[in-house]
């Protein structure tokens, strides 16, 4: 299997079982793709205990996590009874039948078909954005803002009790020895807790990126759903601030916010001096400081692509980590011929396509997993 379908097949999986009631967060989906590039997939019991030592935190969950794998991994006749949560639409407290995706856990609409099997949003997953009429881009929408819910973490500095913490907490040892005559019976500890790392978001808008932008843009909305510290830019031939008008709820509303603000959309591409202007003026506000930032774009410029070089390598000494989204990336025959995109990658982390849904999913586990550069 490609290492971009195991992406995939884990990160949706851990949608089913967060829909069934499991705490299965980005960090765990990280170890969980950790074991399995370790212990590999030759193996079903390998897969097995892999997944079930590094998605399962509770001895209650073990049984779901039995249903679930059997659903989704063997395809057995069984069905999954999803739990309500606090985080959970009503609409998605529904059974997920035995060998079904997790998009497929809602019921398609009225005359929706359904083609070997797969549901019709089964078969966005794996369609060009450029190939999708505008009503197949709405209905991917749904899709693009479940996936836009992970962010990249980092570790606080702040303690918190935890049952699997290193760290002693000798003031609530001391508290509860009271009550027991000074002895010790239980030894509570504490442990850092992950945050939501900083994202920062720049989207190409001008006329090359013309047949992706409406759908990056959609993802881009979606990420501020995610919670606080999300930034977003568009960039054609100069850089513009979007976060005001993608922090509005409405999807349509936001986008045509953002369309009226961008005063360049489809036009030429200056991704070098649109970097500039990044640093000079967000990097002088430390926004890209500890941040992630995706920069989604196919790389075209139209100036000295040696701007786009020098510009790449000041973000990636600011940033946590840089990612380059490029919808071309994921045709068969793309070689990073251009000018800009050459100019680029020797500052890059993390080098993914951006073309359909299931790319985004392969995004969205790469934040999720994302460790330092080795080079910081």
């Amino acid at each position: 299997m490609r290492g971009s379908a195991v992406l995939g097949q884990v990160v949706t999986f851990g949608r089913v079982l967060r829909e069934a009631g499991l705490e299965v967060g980005p960090g765990r989906l990280a170890d969980a793709l950790t074991g399995l590039d370790a212990a590999g997939l030759a193996r079903q019991d390998d897969v097995y205990w892999t997944l079930r030592t590094t998605l399962v935190s509770r001895p209650e969950d073990l049984e779901t996590f039995d249903r679930a794998f059997a659903a989704w991994f063997l395809g057995a006749p069984v069905r999954l009874e999803l739990r309500p949560r606090a985080d959970m639409p009503a609409r998605a407290l529904r059974s997920v039948p035995a060998g079904t995706r997790a998009d497929e856990s809602q019921a398609p609409d009225a005359g929706e078909e359904e083609t070997g099997g797969f549901s019709f949003e089964e078969t966005l997953r794996n369609k060009d954005f450029a190939e999708m009429t505008p009503e197949e881009i709405q209905r991917a929408r749904r899709l693009i803002a479940q996936i836009a819910s992970e962010r990249p973490q980092r570790r606080s500095r702040r303690l918190r009790p935890s049952p699997r913490g290193e760290r002693l907490d000798l003031r609530r040892l001391v508290r509860a020895s009271l009550a027991t005559g000074g002895d010790p019976l239980e030894r509570p500890y504490r442990a850092r807790v992950d945050r939501n790392r900083k994202l920062v978001l720049i989207c190409d808008v001008s006329g090359s990126m013309e047949r992706y932008a409406q759908a990056l843009l959609l993802f881009l909305h979606a990420a501020h759903g995610s919670g606080r510290g999300v930034e977003t830019f568009a960039f054609g031939t100069r850089l513009t601030h979007l976060t005001p008008e993608l922090e509005k709820r409405d999807p349509e509303a936001a986008l045509a916010a953002a369309a009226a603000r961008v005063v360049d959309w489809s036009g030429g591409t200056r991704i070098g001096a649109s970097l500039k202007h990044f640093n000079d003026v967000w990097g002088r506000r430390a926004l890209s400081r500890g941040a992630v930032v995706v920069i989604l774009s196919d790389g075209w410029e139209r100036d000295d692509a040696a701007l786009v070089g020098r510009e790449m390598a000041r973000l990636a000494r600011a940033a946590y980590a840089v990612v380059w989204v490029n919808p071309l990336k994921g045709h068969p025959d793309f070689q990073p011929l251009a000018g800009g995109m050459r100019a680029a990658l020797p500052h890059i982390d993390r080098f993914l396509p951006g073309h359909d849904v299931a790319s985004l999913e392969q995004l969205a586990a790469a934040l999720a997993g994302i460790e330092r550069r080795h080079a910081a």
